[in-house]
């Protein structure tokens, strides 16, 4: 095989680039989910990360078992349980993220796709799943049944999921604080802002219930740390 090295911003380019900075008024941001994604970003110029999709860092090994815990569970206390296995890897997850980025802009996107995307759908799979789960396959089948959309671009995800789930909000708004007080304190000249994006908001009304879900977590959170931090709370429309 040829050898290969990784890319670089010089020579003409790098020196046409150089040109643009100067005289450009735009951002230019990525769209980074792991901290190796964000440093390669940053390395060719990056300056913040304008999209992270956190249903990403849900299909891992361990996180994908607990999120199937929470689709497949009938009560709230259920589900919270599922989530608090969760939490540990998304909070540890924005603490990479916002270290890799040193205080510049990072916007989190909350949970976007529908559940259904998260279950399996050949037969096979879901008699192991279900097995893993402790569950019947044929309840298993009755729960992937019931999150079958006809037109699920527009159906239960997005700002709807933590409407109809509210604790899902409340898990992803204390993973995204937590994890920026604690990079704060490792390194107070980051001065890290967190910015949560709701996600495929078609109504006001959903907006003003997820948001205040999420301040009211986010400040009960920056009060119990005894920090001023300031948060900002935006919408994928």
């Amino acid at each position: 095989a040829i050898p290969t090295v990784p890319a670089t911003i010089s020579g003409n380019f790098g020196r046409f680039m150089e040109w643009a900075d100067k005289a450009r008024r735009l951002q230019v941001y990525t769209n980074a989910d792991t901290p190796k994604d964000a440093r390669q970003a940053r390395a060719f110029g990056a300056e913040g990360i304008g999209l992270t999709r956190t249903e990403h860092m849900f299909f891992e090994g361990t996180r994908i078992k607990a999120m199937r815990e929470m689709i497949v569970s009938d009560t709230t206390e259920e589900r919270r349980k599922a989530l608090a296995k969760i939490l540990p890897y998304q909070q540890g997850d924005f603490e990479g993220l916002y270290t890799a980025m040193e205080g510049r802009p990072v916007i989190i996107r909350f949970l976007d796709p529908p559940l259904h995307e998260f279950l399996p759908t050949k037969e096979k799979d879901i008699e192991e799943i279900a097995g893993e789960m402790n569950i019947s396959v044929q309840h298993l089948k009755d729960v992937i049944s019931s999150l079958h959309e006809f037109n699920p671009m527009m159906g239960h995800r997005g700002c709807r999921l933590c409407v109809s789930y509210p604790e899902i909000a409340e898990m992803q708004t204390t993973a995204v604080i937590n994890a920026a007080i604690n990079v704060n304190r490792a390194h107070p000249e980051y001065h890290v802002e967190p910015r949560i994006m709701i996600p495929l908001v078609g109504e006001i009304r959903e907006m003003r219930y997820v948001k205040s879900l999420v301040t009211k977590t986010a400040d009960k959170l920056i009060q119990k740390a005894g920090v001023q931090m300031k948060y900002q709370v935006g919408t994928m429309i």
